[in-house]
């Protein structure tokens, strides 16, 4: 499926508003109680998930009927069929189930556009902690209309501050923290793609996450860490991420 439309056609303002949208969906069942079901890979599933996936995707379709959708709800297109795309939008509806479920506020809603592989546009945002970040290639990214970054750290050798998933923390990831070479490390710990966001906004030096995740769960942050001035790197060969894979499972990464 080819589509003439790029990312520069793309109002950013658009899927701002969309996000927003499927962010006061989702904070209305955030604030009741809610039953909780469980996908065949055993990870979390509410209604929230699937009401914000039909906001954003009906909303997409409307507004950009020529570019195709991948989203972590929807049923996932053959390989065969994506491969040609040009351009995608990218969406995880809910991103931090389980933060969700523990109503601890860090859980995202993302949205990226994908362009030959690479995440070209992303807007994430958090309702429960009125944070909206967004980027698009050229344009610089933003947190609640402040350019990114926020903070720079000018003593990375003194103090390095790591941050590390709540609730997928492997011993493999503790291991490469622990063998940094600085003086002291400050690590914190956060829920979904608030990690990412916390690498492009200066509030952390580095992100290693070495377990797995998919596209979805990386795409709009990565957009945004990237036009911050950093990048998502793999951790076997130090390439960047790419996007669009046979296997949409992402290997080992470090932001950074």
């Amino acid at each position: 499926m080819k589509t003439i439309m790029q990312f520069k056609d793309i109002n950013i303002e658009d899927i701002k508003n969309i996000a927003i949208e499927g962010g006061k969906a989702v904070m209305e069942i955030y604030r009741e109680d809610f039953d909780v079901h469980y996908k065949e890979d055993s990870s979390p599933l509410t209604k929230a998930d699937l009401q914000a996936n039909e906001i954003i995707c009906n909303s997409l379709k409307q507004l950009y009927p020529n570019i195709p959708i991948m989203s972590e709800e929807n049923s996932q297109i053959d390989f065969e069929n994506r491969k040609n795309w040009e351009c995608y939008f990218c969406i995880d509806p809910i991103d931090g189930t389980k933060e969700f479920i523990k109503k601890n506020g860090e859980f995202t809603i993302n949205i990226a556009l994908i362009e030959k592989n690479s995440p070209v546009l992303g807007v994430v945002y958090a309702p429960a902690l009125s944070d909206l970040y967004w980027a698009k290639k050229g344009e610089g990214a933003y947190k609640n209309g402040q350019k990114l970054p926020l903070k720079f750290n000018e003593n990375k050798e003194e103090r390095l501050y790591v941050v590390a998933s709540k609730s997928h923390l492997s011993k493999e990831t503790q291991e490469f923290i622990d063998s940094l070479d600085t003086k002291e490390v400050i690590q914190v710990s956060k829920g979904s793609s608030l990690k990412l966001c916390m690498i492009a906004s200066g509030e952390a030096d580095i992100y290693p996450r070495l377990t797995p995740t998919m596209e979805w769960d990386t795409a709009a942050a990565d957009a945004i860490v990237r036009e911050s001035g950093k990048m998502t790197y793999q951790f076997e060969n130090k390439k960047t991420l790419v996007y669009n894979k046979k296997n949409l499972l992402n290997p080992w990464f470090i932001v950074k």
